[in-house]
């Protein structure tokens, strides 16, 4: 029995086809967040133009909507960059992220305040739970500073709000976020962070990633998550 060949043509096409880039299709704004997996979304008006390429009769309210009943969230997540996921998605792409977030923001830069690792783990359920309703940049460092006794050194507000599993707060209109973003907590409760989780996690973006975005390589995953190949690979087996 002999495998069908796919050509580059034929990946080209089965990808924009999954990205719903061949044709509009007529989804609301949400369903169409799940159908893509995650939209960029470092620029606020980013996920609205994306949804506006690919869905029939486009408005921007349904976006605003979805964002602010949180059927639609906005997070730091693959390559630590802010995406916006559905929020059935959130908690297994951000756990299959927490080793990447760990190394990378809770490195030189975050200790060189004078706090440790440990003092992160044991900051971020308070910060959660803070972030119970929106809080601005200047409210979580005047919280930090009150749990730290003094104001925050330079790196720790940094390395807390990304290493905390915040979710970007919707404000207003247009695009729902502004570039002063505020935080609140998911409502999907805490995020797990040992490693059989994360793996598992990891397991569950990659299909999803694959549904997406499929077929793809090893190098293809670990590039869209920027996790190690060896993730990559264990994920795929």
């Amino acid at each position: 029995m002999t495998g069908t060949r796919i050509t580059a043509l034929g990946l080209n096409r089965s990808t924009l086809a999954r990205q719903l880039l061949l044709r509009r299709e007529p989804l609301d704004a949400a369903e169409g967040v799940r159908r893509v997996v995650a939209l960029q979304a470092q620029q606020p008006a980013s996920p609205y133009v994306a949804l506006w390429n690919r869905l029939t009769a486009f408005d921007p309210a349904g976006l605003d909507t979805a964002f602010t009943d949180h059927r639609v969230v906005k997070a730091t997540l693959m390559r630590l960059t802010l995406h916006a996921v559905h929020a059935d998605d959130h908690p297994a792409f951000r756990e299959a992220m927490h080793p990447v977030v760990r190394a990378s923001r809770l490195g030189s830069r975050f200790t060189a305040s004078g706090l440790t690792v440990a003092d992160a783990d044991a900051l971020v359920p308070r910060l959660l739970e803070f972030a119970d309703r929106p809080r601005t940049t200047a409210e979580c460092e005047a919280w930090l500073g009150e749990q730290l006794g003094a104001p925050p050194q330079d790196g720790a507000w940094w390395g807390l709000r990304q290493y905390t599993p915040l979710l970007h707060a919707p404000t207003a209109p247009p695009w729902s976020f502004g570039h002063r973003p505020s935080y609140i907590a998911p409502r999907t409760g805490p995020v797990r962070t040992d490693p059989e989780a994360s793996a598992a996690s990891l397991r569950t973006l990659v299909l999803r990633y694959l549904s997406g975005f499929g077929p793809a390589s090893v190098a293809d995953v670990a590039q869209f998550a920027m996790v190690t190949r060896a993730r990559a690979r264990a994920a795929l087996a």
